[in-house]
């Protein structure tokens, strides 16, 4: 229980010229549409107890997938095999009725996932306490705002550990302090052996939980690996313009390098220095170092930033910055010129294998104009010696100050 098995999956829609072509053909005066496959050739297994990503841009047929695994989409052609109790976060709410009250459509929602009223009772305390909406579980959904809503429909949709579920998207709706409690009821499921598929574009999600992803570029399977991978990838095929190349190249440690960009401005090497100017690969929590990064301009470049971001092993994001932000671009740069960057910080990070990412662009962001983007541009490692034995990423040198009294007798 709890397999996915996708082959040659496709989907199209019929489109027409005109309300009249498609009345024509309605009325068997012959064929006046033409077919849009919106999916082609689809094809991939996820195992039990397995999480995977998909990954893509808008329109690149990711929620129609999640829909016909789901069975609420006839494919066009292929097959989807499914083991299991399947539930799905498609559209949160949908078929909810504004004049039933919250717990009435609570109920018609579990019914709708096949549970029997005996099971509905005995979990409906389990559903209100989890949206936490207070006196109006027993109000019309009318007068519930809209995280309300979303706080109840979630609760129902998960109210059962299904042996697989498919979320799209809904991890980023509601406040913040239900996207949290969202978010570890998912992860509970996973620890539990549901297989998880999972869309959207927040990055920390897809990489925290997702044990491997799928990329997908207008309608087919451009790559399949581990998030990390796939997310440079596509961050880069983002910034891709006219006469822009992504490449990605293997590291001796087996990591994978993204590279990408038009090539204007390129960079020739990067250095992490102590703080006697040697080049380093590890330093101690605390330490002062500074990150070399040497820049060479091969066409005219009117704008240029630089920026650099530092990653944990598992691809998270720790700090970045840019010469942008730091108010420090340059301008009118010529072909032939070196540039050497240099940014000194202290190590106030965790013990651990660290990356460098570095970006030339013209703006704040690599998506406009990227001259270059090069994930894994610096592999490096921390380790804690003459610290406290503390956890986590930063280190915030924190000190404590502790009093003691003694009890009051009266």
């Amino acid at each position: 229980m709890g397999e996915i098995l996708v082959e040659n999956l496709g989907k199209a829609y019929r489109q027409y010229s005109s309300q009249w072509s498609r009345l024509a053909e309605w009325c068997g005066l012959g064929v006046h549409h033409r077919e849009h496959w919106v999916l082609s050739n689809i094809s991939f297994r996820i195992g039990k107890g397995e999480a995977v990503g998909i990954v893509g841009s808008n329109g690149a047929g990711k929620s129609t997938l999640l829909k016909m695994i789901a069975g609420t989409v006839k494919p066009s052609a292929g097959t989807v095999r499914a083991n299991g109790r399947i539930a799905a976060l498609l559209e949160l709410g949908m078929g909810f009725h504004p004049d039933f009250t919250g717990r009435q459509n609570a109920v018609m929602g579990a019914q709708l996932l096949g549970l029997t009223m005996a099971e509905i009772e005995v979990l409906m305390p389990q559903v209100e306490a989890f949206a936490e909406i207070g006196t109006y579980f027993d109000q019309p959904l009318r007068t519930y705002s809209s995280g309300m809503h979303v706080r109840l429909a979630f609760s129902v949709a998960t109210a059962v550990r299904p042996d697989i579920l498919i979320v799209d998207e809904a991890l980023s709706v509601g406040d913040a302090y239900f996207q949290h409690k969202s978010f570890e009821r998912i992860r509970q499921f996973q620890r539990e052996g549901t297989t998880l598929l999972i869309v959207s574009h927040d990055r920390y999600a897809i990489q925290t939980i997702c044990d491997r992803a799928i990329l997908l570029v207008e309608g087919r399977v451009k790559m399949q690996g581990t998030p990390v991978d796939i997310l440079d990838y596509y961050n880069a095929l983002m910034a891709e313009r006219e006469q822009q190349t992504v490449r990605q190249m293997q590291l001796e440690d087996g990591r994978v390098a993204t590279v990408s960009g038009t090539g204007d401005a390129r960079v020739e090497g990067v250095r992490l220095l102590d703080a006697h100017g040697k080049p380093v690969e590890a330093v101690n929590v605390g330490d002062e170092v500074e990150l070399e990064v040497r820049v060479r301009i091969h066409c005219r470049v009117p704008r240029l930033v630089l920026g650099f971001m530092l990653k944990e092993r598992y691809g998270q994001a720790i700090y970045g910055i840019n010469t942008h932000r730091l108010k420090q671009p340059l301008a009118d740069l010529q072909a032939g010129e070196l540039i050497v960057y240099r940014f000194a910080f202290p190590v106030r990070i965790g013990k651990g294998s660290y990356s460098v990412s570095l970006s030339l662009s013209r703006e704040d962001s690599h998506v406009d104009t990227n001259y270059e983007w090069r994930d894994n541009a610096l592999l490096f490692h921390v380790y804690n010696a003459g610290h406290e034995d503390f956890v986590g990423h930063a280190w915030l040198g924190a000190k404590a100050s502790v009093e003691r009294f003694a009890s009051e007798t009266r």
